[in-house]
């Protein structure tokens, strides 16, 4: 189980006339994500999300609060827990001078996964991802689709139990996204824990078990789909954010 405790991340920028404000982009978060199940983080472009999902992932320190993972925290356990953790962003960059197999090989050494094992989960793994045709390309060859795939695939050679994907189908043609998210729903039958980030609301209500719904750094709500509906008197997860912010929100796909 991951919980979020009182997460707040500071930052400066400077204004229009050249003074450093500070601002949060995220402000006294909490939740907790189960195993076994696929939580939602939505809300519009800026909100917070990436921020908070590379504070849960150990990329980035927050100001305040802490993040602990099987009752470890990431100031003792730091190697322990991303061990066990796997981050994806839609726009993580690849190399493109080596193929897909080298990839994986050089991600399975980071991770200390034998020869073995690490043939074991690549025959698994590019039958899973229907990358047999591909996986010796050098990866800048490749569609967004097929290579969006092959940064699934190496965030998974070392069998994580933690999933944190932050917009991991932005972009992809249809086929690419029911790759990954028939992949995910696979995952949280394996007692997985993940966390799922989007804009895309309607994708959102048909893979997450329960969803946080953040807006402007803070969040307006926590529940599953059909709480966060019936608390908002809305016949969608869409028409439910925009009640609770008040409005029309530009960013919202």
């Amino acid at each position: 189980m991951i919980e979020v405790k009182n997460i707040s991340k500071e930052f400066t920028k400077i204004d229009n006339n050249k003074k450093k404000i500070k601002f949060l982009a995220d402000n006294d978060i909490s939740f907790t994500a189960k195993d076994g199940e696929i939580l939602g983080i939505l809300g519009p472009n800026g909100a917070g999300k990436t921020t908070l999902l590379r504070i849960i992932a150990g990329i980035m320190n927050p100001t305040n609060g802490e993040v602990i993972i099987d009752d470890k925290t990431y100031a003792k356990n730091d190697i322990e827990i991303k061990k066990q953790i796997a981050f994806l962003s839609g726009n993580t960059k690849l190399y493109k001078d080596i193929s897909a197999v080298e990839l994986l090989k050089m991600c399975a050494d980071y991770y200390e996964v034998d020869n073995k094992t690490f043939n074991e989960r690549l025959d698994e793994i590019i039958k899973r991802f229907d990358m047999e045709s591909f996986k010796n390309q050098k990866i800048g060859s490749l569609s967004t689709g097929q290579t969006q795939r092959v940064g699934v695939a190496r965030c998974i050679i070392h069998d994580p139990h933690y999933y944190i994907f932050d917009e991991a189908t932005s972009g992809l043609d249809i086929i690419s996204s029911q790759v990954i998210l028939k992949f995910i729903k696979e995952e949280k039958n394996k007692n997985k824990c993940i966390i799922y980030s989007t804009h895309y609301m309607e994708e959102a209500e048909n893979i997450c078990d329960r969803v946080v719904l953040i807006n402007k750094g803070k969040i307006i709500a926590i529940g599953t789909p059909s709480e966060v509906k019936q608390k908002t008197n809305t016949t969608n997860l869409r028409e439910a954010f925009l009640s609770l912010i008040g409005g029309d929100n530009n960013e919202m796909e």
